[in-house]
């Protein structure tokens, strides 16, 4: 089972990314999906999490800027990034408290670099 994350890349102050990870593998269910930041030399922080039944939850530094969403057949998760400031710049992983046959495992996705120039 593994996560795969994609979507980043350069964007403009101001500018929009949308970022995608998909779960793949033997999957029973997917609990809590999330996305995490972590910027150079700092450590690695919650951005946004979103249940199984679409509740959500944000950072209050991307509230009213971020939207996390999920795709529960495709076992995807989002987040769309509107308004994008410097301050953005991380690479972004994405985490998920899966299900599987016999168990349950906590994923990270590889991470994908984000960068908003000024």
């Amino acid at each position: 089972v593994q996560l795969q994350a994609s979507g980043g890349g350069l964007v403009q102050d101001g500018g929009s990314l949308r970022l995608s990870c998909a779960a793949s593998g033997s999957i029973v269910s997917i609990n809590t999906m999330a996305w995490y930041r972590q910027a150079p030399g700092k450590q690695r922080d919650l951005v946004a999490t979103i249940t199984s039944d679409g509740s959500t939850n944000y950072a209050d530094s991307v509230k009213g800027r971020f939207t996390i969403s999920r795709d529960n057949a495709q076992n995807t998760v989002y987040l769309q990034m509107n308004s994008l400031k410097p301050e953005d710049t991380a690479v972004y992983y994405c985490h998920a408290d899966v299900i599987i046959p016999y168990g349950r495992t906590r994923l990270w996705g590889q991470g994908t670099l984000v960068t908003v120039s000024s």
